[in-house]
């Protein structure tokens, strides 16, 4: 069977195709169920390595991207000033629970206040909106911050430590080496 799946059909050259229709029959079958076998395996393969891919945040990112090369490459510029295609303003519909769900989540973990601080009036007017109470200067955002700090400060030393006692070993090497180049020099000058 291996070798009629690479396509090496000596297993059954004895017998004429002509002379016995039904191993034609036979191998027709065989070679449809096999395709549809490999399929069926190779649908599986990629339903398992779709399903680990598969989130929301890279559906909506493929499709902006999608969208935007759409607009750039092959729309006319007449087409890009629609204002039924291209509205001033997008209204997105987003559920109050879940939205205030992942709101407390971005500020447990300290990624709600960001540097850039970007739309800073939106963020304020959607923390009024939903009713969270949000202090940018919390306690435990500052605690959390200096143990991270605390945490490479510890690091620094020991890596300051250790660059400290290989430049000692470095020096006690130097030393050793001269002292023997002068006891060399002494025994060449004998």
């Amino acid at each position: 069977m291996y070798l009629f799946l690479t396509g090496d059909s000596s297993a059954l050259s004895n017998w004429s195709y002509t002379n016995n229709p039904s191993i034609a029959i036979l191998i027709v079958l065989f070679s449809l169920l096999i395709v549809v076998y490999l399929m069926n395996l190779l649908i599986g393969l990629l339903n398992i390595a779709i399903e680990e891919d598969n989130n929301r945040v890279s559906y909506l990112i493929q499709k902006a991207e999608i969208l935007a090369e759409i607009e750039l490459f092959y729309l006319l510029p007449h087409q890009r000033r629609w204002q039924t295609w291209f509205p001033e303003v997008i209204h997105y519909y987003a559920d109050v629970d879940k939205t205030r769900t992942e709101i407390e989540r971005l500020i447990e973990k300290g990624e709600w206040d960001t540097k850039e601080q970007e739309f800073t009036e939106m963020r304020k007017n959607l923390l009024d909106i939903l009713k969270i109470k949000h202090d940018p200067i919390d306690n435990k955002v500052i605690l959390k911050k200096l143990d991270k700090l605390e945490e490479l400060e510890k690091t620094y030393d020991k890596t300051l430590d250790k660059l400290e006692k290989l430049e000692e070993s470095d020096k006690e090497k130097l030393e050793k080496l001269e002292k023997l180049e002068k006891l060399l020099e002494e025994i060449r000058a004998k």
